[in-house]
């Protein structure tokens, strides 16, 4: 009888909508609950991920509920993305040190230290790789014997059509882990026209009848004209000088050329951030139409699945919450890929799986 493959179980911290715990259970990883502060998150986690939900703190989550959490005798991943505000390139060199989310991290290395689950995991802004938070938090892995990397991701070769780059950590105890390696060469790359290009059409303002999410917001008259001007991959130096921003005509607005702009039919989308619905925020029309993206081509241009739930039949389509949920969601197919690492790096360890020193929780380690 061929021997039973070893189980692996994740919790995942600032879970969000669960991009990354939907990822990890399509490489095959359990997810045996996810962890977020915001409500909003309830419902789109339960609903796609199927998985328990804990709504709390993650400062206020103690290692004795973390660790009750994962099944008996399954390997155990703690995947810790904590939220990426203070490090974006978007704050434009603003000391963001003071904010409450920088020290989210150490929230992480404390619910290590009490419980040294098998692997952990981290997605995060590549910037956050230069931070001390970042490195400290390296340092103690290592000190506490897990093998560690970290990489700079480029999510087009991983599946994901829009050019972003994401930091990933992995560390294991149990021998030495890589960060996977994107396998989609240049050439291969999905590109907006092959992830959105087949969704009906949308004017401006206005809601495709066979789903919510594909909603358009309403532009206002000055910008319908403005997207009228332009052509996709172009700038707003194509526009004629009534239709051009104040900021536009500074020197300073010169280097502001993917902001009011559309998107590029083949090739990868832009970063898709919490404002992509929003045309004036980047590159973030409609290569075609005129209008900008919809929220459901947002998520799916995230890798989201087009089916994706994000809210209950009974809750309005609100732009700013739901584009919140899906400009900070971990790509699942980026997180895909890194359980699929995950999970090839256990079966070569499956050896020494069980040797792994199992950390005694005391009231001290809450």
């Amino acid at each position: 009888m061929a021997p039973r493959a070893v189980r692996i179980s994740a919790v995942d911290l600032f879970c969000g909508v669960g991009g990354l715990s939907y990822g990890l259970q399509d490489a095959g990883i359990h997810i045996a609950a996810g962890v977020d502060i915001d409500d909003a998150c309830h419902y789109p986690y339960r609903a796609n991920v199927r998985a328990a939900f804990d709504k709390r703190d993650v400062r206020e989550l103690t290692v004795n509920e973390l660790g009750d959490m994962w099944p008996a005798g399954a390997v155990r991943v703690l995947a810790g993305c904590a939220p990426c505000q203070p490090f974006s390139s978007y704050r434009r060199g603003v000391d963001t040190s003071h904010e409450a989310q920088w020290p989210l991290i150490n929230e992480v290395r404390r619910l290590v230290d009490g419980t040294l689950p098998e692997i952990v995991t981290m997605e995060n802004v590549p910037r956050i790789g230069r931070t001390k938070v970042f490195t400290d938090f390296v340092a103690r892995l290592r000190k506490l014997g897990y093998h560690v990397d970290y990489e700079s991701c480029y999510c087009p070769a991983y599946g994901v059509p829009q050019h972003r780059r994401r930091m990933v950590l992995v560390a294991s105890l149990l021998g030495e882990i890589a960060v996977p390696k994107g396998a989609t060469p240049p050439a291969d790359y999905l590109t907006v026209r092959q992830v959105i290009g087949e969704l009906g059409p949308v004017r401006h303002g206005e809601t495709h009848p066979g789903d919510r999410l594909h909603k358009s917001r309403t532009l206002t008259m000055l910008n319908l004209e403005r997207i009228k001007r332009s052509t996709p991959g172009g700038t707003w130096e194509e526009w004629p000088e009534d239709l051009r921003a104040p900021c536009h005509r500074k020197a300073s607005g010169a280097t502001f050329r993917n902001v009011y702009a559309r998107m590029t039919w083949d090739e990868p989308s832009p970063t898709i951030t919490t404002l992509a619905y929003n045309f004036g925020a980047g590159r973030f029309g409609h290569p075609e139409q005129n209008r900008a993206i919809t929220l459901r081509e947002a998520a799916m241009l995230q890798s989201f699945p087009s089916d994706y739930e994000f809210v209950t039949p009974e809750e309005p389509v609100q732009f700013a919450p739901l584009g919140r949920l899906i400009g900070n969601a971990v790509p699942p197919k980026l997180a895909a890929a890194v359980g699929a690492a995950i999970v090839e790096h256990v079966k070569a360890a499956k050896g020494s799986v069980r040797k792994v020193p199992r950390r005694r929780i005391t009231p001290a380690l809450r």
